[in-house]
């Protein structure tokens, strides 16, 4: 994420629990650029929401509490979002931090959360996608982690086929 300044704004989504109680929460708030037409980018990785990825053009709507809430996506960035839930070491704050790193060199982004033993990557359409894939396939056979497809492209999906 850039650095948040006047024009970024809180985006509010909507997001159903299941019957295990995940997500841990009904609402999750995404920081975003006002594009000042009714619509924002989003400019973070989403821990919960499913269908978006940073950098997606979201219409919005201002409810009467001044909260603005995410509509469909406009224009998708082609970015994808990516979750992990780290179980080597427990999730312990260096095995987070290890597993940015390692797929940052592979080309993403992103950000661990202690609370979860989550990392969420955003994953640029220019990221080696096959080997990203592969690596992620790799480390959840070891015991590794868990993860699962936030919001993916058709060429994320092609690297299913390899």
């Amino acid at each position: 994420m850039t650095n948040i300044s006047d024009d970024h704004v809180k985006v509010h989504f909507r997001m159903d629990i299941d019957e295990d109680g995940w997500p841990p929460a009904s609402v999750e708030s995404l920081w975003a650029v006002d594009l000042g037409d009714g619509t924002v980018r989003l400019d973070n990785t989403p821990w919960f929401v499913r269908g978006v990825a940073s950098g997606d053009i979201i219409q919005v709507e201002l409810d009467d509490d001044d909260v603005l809430w995410a509509g469909k996506t406009v224009q998708p960035s082609q970015n994808c979002t990516i979750r992990l839930i780290v179980l080597k070491d427990n999730g312990s704050d260096a095995a987070r931090q290890s597993v940015l790193e390692v797929f940052h060199r592979l080309g993403t982004t992103g950000e661990g959360i202690e609370q979860y033993r989550m990392v969420a990557l955003d994953v640029p359409p220019e990221a080696d996608l096959p080997r990203i894939r592969k690596l992620l396939e790799h480390g959840e056979a070891k015991g590794w982690w868990h993860w699962e497809e936030g919001c993916v492209t058709a060429a994320w999906e092609a690297t299913a086929l390899v």
